[in-house]
């Protein structure tokens, strides 16, 4: 059975909380599985020189909710959805924070939440943040260690590179000890450390060659670490457009399971919805369509 779930409509569904708590029912009572939604801080001013090559466009006119504080406000609300971030820029935030608020959310929700984590692309999003955009992929790994720690001892004593901890620990601890950690990544290198390192990764774009190719470099990954490949999630996302059909959702949603994904995100963003009730009705229909074939 491959899992279904909804990508939260970020820049397009505003900021009345009556709308987005509508959003969340509508999206569990029709049987989603979970929830995703994405991360940024602080947008640059579009036209900034240093995202100059980017392929990305979000910008300081982008809206995007804070999503552990989103997913508080979400834990409320629901029964049974899990909430995923997609991803957390985890190297531009400190890391016990991160431990503590995930950790919250996670008491809150009763054990649904998924810490997706990725390195970020906006250099002036971490010059804000007060942290070094240049080394943020060998500091992941050690904020994976330390997360992984604080959410599973009382006390934990750590001296690493970037972390020291002096026999202190979070209280409350999670539901879960610890929290599924998933990457969501393309470099080779972020996905080989997803296979060494994480519990599941979110893959970008089409169940093409290419994310065949990243899903065997993450299986061999997780076999030279000594883990069992067959043990790692994998989510694939189908986005909706103006000129995609049932027969696209249904092609994209069995390749990804060809590539052996368990997790299909449904995206509506920048698809053309002019109302979030246009949203909640795309994502009914990419339901009703995949429901036979995820079975």
């Amino acid at each position: 059975m491959t899992v279904l779930g909804a990508s939260f409509p970020q820049t397009e569904i505003g900021t009345d909380p009556a709308v987005i708590r509508d959003w969340a029912l509508a999206v569990e009572a029709m049987g989603f599985a979970y929830v995703l939604a994405f991360d940024h801080v602080l947008g640059a001013r579009a036209g900034h020189p240093a995202l100059a090559g980017t392929r990305f466009r979000m910008n300081h006119q982008s809206l995007v909710h804070e999503p552990l504080v989103l997913f508080g406000y979400l834990a409320a609300l629901t029964q049974r959805v899990e909430v995923v971030s997609g991803i957390i820029i985890l190297p531009q935030r400190q890391t016990a924070l991160v431990a503590k608020q995930a950790a919250e959310v996670d008491v809150l929700s009763g054990g649904r939440l998924r810490l997706g984590v990725g390195l970020g692309w906006n250099r002036v999003e971490f010059e804000a943040l007060g942290e070094d955009f240049h080394n943020r992929g060998r500091r992941v790994e050690e904020q994976i260690e330390v997360l992984r720690l604080l959410w599973t001892e009382e006390l934990v004593t750590f001296h690493g590179r970037w972390h020291t901890i002096d026999d202190a620990g979070l209280h409350p601890r999670p539901v879960q000890r610890p929290i599924p950690i998933w990457f969501g990544v393309e470099d080779d290198r972020a996905v080989e450390r997803a296979g060494r390192i994480g519990d599941g990764w979110m893959a970008l774009g089409q169940p093409d060659a290419e994310n065949a190719r990243r899903v065997a470099l993450l299986r061999e990954a997780a076999r030279r670490a000594e883990r069992d490949p067959g043990a790692l999630r994998i989510v694939g996302p189908i986005g909706l457009r103006a000129s995609t059909t049932p027969d696209d959702w249904r092609r994209d949603a069995e390749g990804w399971r060809r590539l052996g994904a368990t997790h299909v995100t449904v995206n509506t963003l920048n698809a053309g919805y002019p109302t979030v009730a246009a949203h909640l009705e795309a994502l009914d229909r990419v339901r009703q369509t995949l429901a036979p074939l995820l079975a």
